[in-house]
């Protein structure tokens, strides 16, 4: 079968339809992998056929510099309705011929309506769980406000704004490229997969039954993997470090947040990973070493914490490596896996990103140095270990392309 992969966001959005695709691949399957074009790195380290989305994702993360979360938000509605047209004209030529869309991201409605259009079966794929539940709150409202009880309406709630926000150019789209008539609602009863372990968020047992949690979607790269030398060394010369990273997040100011991490840290060994934002001109002393990229399964391993933004794929990764974590969100969905994590009991209340605070951390850093945490990571690692994310997520879609 020829599947179309479509989504539209950061690396945590990405890199888990690229593992998926390689999946699918090796299970006999043809596929093409839509996405920002700043994003399609392990698409391309794993011989996926790639092809860009318009516009560039960083635009969210600049504004969330210069106004918070809140300007994040807004900022995702304009480039969504800005490239929603585009990406539909995209997504068409991509899917010409093939047998269904996996479809997720900012992405998730151009192609609910590219199928609708080709007339083919339609898989919507999440790293956030967007199906509303009795038994956590929308992530996208902080955990703090929403009291158990409303559980499940603030989910629905915060679901109907992304539908207000993105249904007019979205319609204006279906009818410019497709000649398709305006929707009023939603699709529902669609297949939805879940790349989410269930050991990280345990699946609802008031979720219906077309929503799934596969478990985590992993690109198979760390045992592969050759670090560079001074990395190799680095790990070689002395205890496990803490890994130091904000992934795909901008406009952080990487002199105040570094200030206060080193300050923290008072000569404990680290790694930093500067992400899309860059060093900001800071120099690091002699116990943090300055990393490119690399796999989070063949680095988280070698930690001894990993201090994060709370994205759902470091945190899953995190996790998986049977490490604690300290996490300063950003924006988005980050502050509700800071709360998952801290209600396993792998890491302390979540810190701020906008205002870093050298005490708070190295409060922080004392917590995930405690036995107790520490085995409790190390249990959890064992049991996410355990999972297969993605044979049960090809499974899925193969059963449903059957029919």
């Amino acid at each position: 079968m020829k599947l179309v992969l479509l989504t539209y966001g950061t690396e945590g959005d990405t890199r888990p339809l690229a593992a998926l695709g390689h999946a699918l691949r090796e299970a006999g399957h043809e596929v093409v992998l839509l996405g920002d074009a700043r994003t399609l790195g392990t698409a391309h380290a794993l011989g996926i056929p790639a092809t860009p989305l318009s516009g560039d994702i960083r635009e969210l993360f600049a504004e969330w510099g210069r106004q918070g979360p809140r300007g994040t938000a807004k900022a995702m509605v304009a480039l969504t309705n800005r490239h929603t047209a585009a990406w539909m004209r995209e997504t068409l030529a991509a899917a010409e011929g093939c047998d269904a869309i996996v479809t997720s991201g900012l992405a998730g409605f151009v192609g609910l309506s590219v199928a609708e259009y080709l007339k083919v079966p339609a898989v919507i794929a999440g790293m956030i769980p967007l199906t509303p539940s009795r038994e956590f709150p929308s992530p996208f409202l902080p955990p703090a406000w929403v009291p158990a009880w409303l559980n499940r309406a603030s989910l629905a709630f915060t679901n109907k704004l992304f539908w207000l926000a993105f249904k007019k150019a979205l319609n204006r789209a279906r009818a410019e490229v497709l000649a398709l008539p305006p929707r009023k609602t939603v699709w529902k009863d669609l297949p939805v997969l879940y790349g989410i372990s269930p050991t990280l968020l345990p699946s609802p047992a008031d979720w219906p039954a077309n929503a799934r949690l596969c478990g985590q979607w992993l690109p198979p790269t760390g045992e592969s993997y050759a670090p560079p030398p001074v990395l190799a060394a680095f790990l070689a010369a002395g205890t496990a470090p803490v890994y130091v990273g904000f992934g795909s997040m901008t406009g952080i100011d990487m002199p105040a947040m570094l200030d206060a991490v080193i300050a923290a840290l008072d000569g404990r060994r680290a790694v930093f990973w500067p992400g899309w934002n860059g060093m900001g001109g800071v120099s690091l002393p002699d116990n943090v070493l300055c990393i490119d990229a690399t796999p989070h399964d063949w680095l988280f391993p070698r930690m001894i914490a990993v201090i994060h933004h709370g994205g759902s794929g470091t945190t899953h990764s995190a996790l998986q490596a049977g490490k604690p974590s300290i996490v300063m969100p950003f924006a988005g969905d980050q502050a509700f896996w800071a709360d998952r994590l801290r209600r396993l009991g792998v890491a302390p209340v979540a810190l701020s990103a906008a205002s870093p605070d050298a005490a708070a951390l190295a409060a922080a850093l004392d917590f995930v140095a405690r036995e107790t945490v520490v085995t409790r990571a190390a249990e959890l690692g064992r049991r996410i270990a355990r999972e297969d994310g993605l044979a049960t997520a090809v499974a899925a879609i193969e059963g449903i392309l059957a029919g």
